[in-house]
């Protein structure tokens, strides 16, 4: 078992990989035998690391996260209006297209939410949380500097995000006549409305 421990690829490398299986194969061919097939570990030694795939899927999504966490923390340091860096960040949370593996991989956790545990619960809170505090610190900053009209940051965040979560299930779901195309061009639309 040491042996097998010490060749075992690091745990970025297996997210990586369950995150690429599920971007060319979906996520119903993503299967703990499958993966160890992939990253040349057995199921039992995965589930010794991951106890689940509910847990297994959790982590890949935490780590693609933590990549889209990175990119947008970039986006929004950049030198430029509030509204151009609003919409890099809408450009970023929707979907690049039907399956598209991240949203796959959310609907995944979405689903499983129902009977998660409090941990697991919290986990995914705190993913949440990082996207609407990046949206609301860019409101309040928009606000204060005079380019969009007062209101509260914290309101209209949620009610964006809910907004672009709607319209990103109908797009990773390919629902028809929602591409990402008319996705954003409503977002904007609304967004010229709401915010003056």
């Amino acid at each position: 078992m040491a042996g097998a421990r010490r060749n075992a690829p690091p745990r970025e490398e297996v997210l990586a990989a369950a995150m690429e299986m599920i971007a060319e194969r979906g996520l119903d061919k993503l299967t703990m035998a499958a993966l160890g097939r992939e990253v040349g570990m057995s199921s039992g030694h995965l589930l010794y690391y991951f106890r689940s795939k509910d847990e297994l899927l959790l982590r890949t999504l935490e780590w693609s996260e933590g990549r889209l966490g990175t990119e947008r923390g970039r986006l929004l340091a950049v030198s430029a209006t509030a509204r151009e860096r609003l919409d890099a960040y809408v450009d970023l949370y929707v979907p690049d297209g039907h399956r598209d593996p991240h949203w796959t991989l959310w609907l995944e956790v979405w689903n499983h939410s129902q009977n998660a545990d409090d941990d697991a619960r919290e986990r995914q809170a705190a993913i949440e949380g990082a996207w609407h505090r990046d949206l609301v610190a860019l409101l309040a900053e928009g606000v204060s500097r005079g380019e969009f009209r007062p209101l509260d940051a914290d309101r209209f965040g949620a009610r964006l995000r809910a907004l672009l979560d709607g319209f990103s299930i109908h797009v990773a779901i390919g629902l028809r006549g929602t591409s990402r195309e008319q996705v954003l061009s409503q977002v904007k639309e609304f967004l010229d409305a709401s915010l003056g």
